[in-house]
């Protein structure tokens, strides 16, 4: 399993921005997917977002263009920045390494998670 570190979480006011970084304790091929995920309290694991390789990306429905992710092949990385952040974007977001797409989240490795929170 590869380890996940994690950085970026914190408390912001809504309309605020984060950016969320993700690095690998190892090296990473482009086949494998690099992404976040997100849980908020009484609610399920939901996609935020991820990325292939070659920067093919999905995002999740609720994002609506508000956040960006990135990847550095080179550092075995992977950025989430965040923008307009409401308060329904509050939850622990997890970082997510998985074989392919096709491959399900759960059978790749998971970072410990970072808060995110957003109020006033």
């Amino acid at each position: 399993q590869m380890q996940l570190v994690e950085s970026g979480g914190g408390l912001v006011q809504p309309g605020g921005s984060l950016r969320l970084s993700c690095a690998a304790s190892g090296n990473i091929f482009s086949w494998n997917i690099m992404g976040w995920y997100r849980q908020a309290p009484g609610k399920q694991r939901e996609l935020v977002a991820d990325i292939g390789g070659f920067g093919s990306a999905d995002y999740g429905d609720f994002v609506k263009g508000r956040f960006t992710i990135s990847r550095d092949n080179a550092k075995n990385a992977v950025s989430l920045r965040m923008n307009s952040l409401q308060p329904e974007d509050t939850g622990v977001y997890y970082c997510n390494l998985r074989a392919d797409r096709r491959a399900p989240a759960d059978s790749g490795s998971w970072g410990q998670g970072t808060q995110v929170t957003v109020s006033s």
